[in-house]
């Protein structure tokens, strides 16, 4: 008979607490809503637009600080005049913090100058060819809309033309601008309600819409897709 050979006992293997290898889980967070949105922000954030933005803050400051200095007034009474807080208004012309869409508004409502003045003065040339990626866009606090100006400031003193892009329930809330400024509107897609003091217009691709802006008027995306339209503003009165 052949020798009766044992099997070895198997050796039992302790699995280590931490696995080799496994992720290392982030921090809860005390507010998951917040804390998902900044990551979603960040992830979907364009390389550069960083950048952009603090470039944006510094035009955006300095402009303020001449503008409001040349009319002799001060924080306390440029915050009058706009609605926009002594505190924020501090903090915008030094560099600090990035105004919304809402507040630069307001604050060129309040100095009585056009919109692009606040974005800094260009050099004035026979021709202005503005990349796609050097003009800075403007997004209101949820994200929904977005503006970029798409003459050079202060190239045509009084009149400026702007794109604006509403994702859907996007709405932009306008104060009246000085006596006789005017706009006109281009619908290029999408569906927008405008509401002009208590007249309300309903537009469709192509509809072209004149009103006049010296009252208090307002833009709203009632669709499911997004709207981009054209928008030209006539200033009446331009110091």
């Amino acid at each position: 008979m052949a020798p009766v050979t044992q099997p070895r006992p198997r050796s039992k293997t302790v699995p280590s607490k931490v696995p080799v290898g496994r992720p290392k889980r982030p921090p809860k967070s005390k507010n998951p809503e917040v804390s998902q949105s900044l990551v979603l922000r960040t992830a979907t954030k364009p390389k550069g637009d960083e950048v952009g933005a603090a470039g944006l803050a510094r035009r955006v400051a300095d402009s303020l600080r001449r503008i409001r200095k040349d009319r002799e007034l001060s924080l306390d009474q440029l915050a009058s005049a706009s609605g926009v807080s002594r505190a924020a208004l501090s903090q915008i012309e030094g560099s600090r913090t990035n105004p919304t869409l809402a507040v630069l508004w307001k604050i060129a409502v309040g100095l009585g100058v056009p919109f692009g003045a606040l974005l800094g003065e260009e050099a004035d040339s026979r021709c202005k060819l503005l990349r796609a990626e050097d003009m800075p866009r403007l997004r209101s606090v949820d994200g929904r809309v977005e503006s970029r100006l798409l003459t050079p400031a202060g190239s045509s003193p009084g009149q400026e033309t702007y794109e604006l892009r509403f994702a859907p329930r996007g709405l932009l809330t306008s104060e009246a601008h000085g006596v006789g400024t005017t706009e006109t509107v281009l619908l290029l897609t999408g569906a927008l309600r405008m509401i002009v003091g208590d007249e309300v217009h309903e537009l469709g691709p192509g509809d072209a819409f004149h009103f006049r802006a010296d009252i208090a008027h307002s833009y709203e995306n009632r669709s499911t897709h997004e709207t981009r339209f054209l928008n030209q503003i006539q200033y009446g009165r331009v110091d």
